[in-house]
């Protein structure tokens, strides 16, 4: 079926695809986060449980959005349009297309700060190397960070130009380019730092704290966390796989595509947890400071350790990398629709984009300090931004597509969608989707919007 605004791009490689996809998957949050999460929750047990959950919830789930953008051939409302009409359904199933949209915009507005804060540290790796920085230090000079507006603004539009030249230069001569050096170039310093580690101590510590299994840990709020990181972690419900999908070619098996992007979203999540948890344990930080880990407890380490200088160097430029690359999927699902439903070109739809959320972040940026008594309920603009996006659209986008996946799309259409399914894997995946996964986003929404 044809897009709106005409006909679309196409990767022109499978590698360019999953590289493109996994570096939308492979975020900060899940850097830090998701190794936290597996030594709290029984290591190695969580793992398992983990995995179960991927591939009974997030590998359905990304299937289907892949599918459907494959389908629509077009920015995620178009693609959903077109898919309905085709099985013969209503086209307000667009909305749920919107709503993917809605929640990467509102994410970018947020994130875009927090990926210029990896920016400016990896400026002070470079030009200090946290040389002399103890507890104390590192504390007052995030506080500082954080209430230094035009500092934030500065290196936040330094990362949205990055991401808007990359968009702005187009699929293959952007996106793709970017994403077939940066992606390598991340994994290769992540198994270096990791590599590092080995030698610097703390490294059976870490180990033992995300692969010792201790079932002792796991209990029903366990499996809630494995599937909430299952769902979270891929990236899906945010308008980006979808519209990645959209420019895959039909040569590409999308069963087989997906597996790889878990298993490798899954990998990267853990190698990061053997680049960071060494240097905590090693120098008896805390492992549950949060966000904070990487940018007030982790400098104490690089101050102390042999190398600490390179090794900064190294952590932050891979933190960017992996920031840039999860922007570029968050801008480009909105950039492809105004390029498709407002028919303008590719570099005006991405100034649009880009230059809003540019402007927006200064809400982002100032609830850090001065608007941060501002209050929508009882959460701040950033709060109020993260609980809308991640609460409440992004589990309830995700269980709409299962739905229409599952329930609306016409059985046969799926069907010629994954050609390298044989029968039984086919019935399988028809199964999860409309009686596991609906049921699973269901509880992530419901405990999200009462916690």
């Amino acid at each position: 079926m044809a897009a709106a605004g005409g006909a679309h791009s196409h990767w022109t490689s499978r590698f360019a695809f999953l590289m493109a996809s996994v570096g939308f998957a492979v975020g900060l949050g899940n850097i830090w986060r998701f190794p936290y999460v597996t030594g709290e929750n029984g290591g190695a047990a969580f793992v398992l449980i983990y995995l179960g959950c991927a591939f009974l919830i997030g590998v359905p789930i990304l299937m289907a959005e892949l599918m459907i953008g494959r389908r629509g051939d077009a920015a995620p409302p178009i693609a959903m349009d077109n898919v309905a009409r085709e099985s013969g359904r209503s086209s307000q199933w667009r909305w749920v297309g919107g709503m993917g949209l809605l929640a990467a915009f509102t994410i970018e507005i947020v994130y875009s700060v927090v990926v210029g804060w990896v920016l400016w540290y990896l400026y002070k790796a470079i030009t200090t190397g946290f040389a002399d920085v103890d507890a104390l230090n590192a504390e007052a000079q995030f506080t500082a960070v954080l209430g230094d507006n035009w500092g934030m603004l500065f290196w936040t539009l330094a990362g949205l130009a990055i991401t808007g030249l990359i968009i702005f230069a187009g699929v293959k001569n952007g996106i793709e380019r970017a994403v077939t050096i940066m992606m390598p170039l991340m994994f290769a310093l992540l198994v270096a730092l990791a590599g590092f580690n080995v030698f610097a101590g703390g490294f059976g510590e870490a180990v033992a704290w995300l692969f010792t299994p201790d079932f002792s840990k796991v209990s029903f709020a366990t499996v809630l966390a494995a599937i909430g990181q299952a769902f979270f972690s891929i990236g899906v419900g945010m308008g980006g796989m979808m519209t990645y999908g959209s420019y895959l070619p039909r040569s590409i098996s999308i069963s087989q595509s997906v597996l790889i992007i878990v298993i490798a979203d899954t990998g990267v999540a853990l190698l990061a947890g053997l680049v960071i948890f060494p240097a905590v344990f090693n120098y008896g930080l805390d492992p549950a400071a949060g966000a904070g880990l990487i940018f007030q407890t982790l400098p104490v380490a690089f101050a102390q350790m042999p190398g600490g200088y390179i090794f900064a160097v190294l952590f932050f430029l891979m933190l960017a990398t992996a920031g840039i690359t999860s922007m570029v999927g968050l801008v480009e699902s909105v950039n492809a629709w105004i390029e498709e439903h407002y028919g303008v070109s590719r570099h005006k739809s991405a100034m649009i984009v880009v230059g809003s959320i540019a402007v927006l972040s200064i809400l982002s940026i100032l609830s850090y300090n001065v608007m941060d008594e501002l209050r929508l309920g009882d959460r701040n603009f950033n709060d109020a931004a993260d609980y809308f996006s991640n609460q409440i659209l992004l589990p309830l986008g995700g269980l709409f597509i299962a739905i229409f996946a599952g329930w609306f799309m016409r059985r046969e259409f799926s069907r010629e969608e994954f050609t390298t399914l044989g029968e039984t894997g086919y019935a399988i995946w028809y199964f999860l989707i409309r009686y596991v996964v609906p049921p699973a986003l269901l509880v992530i929404f419901v405990l999200g919007v009462t916690d």
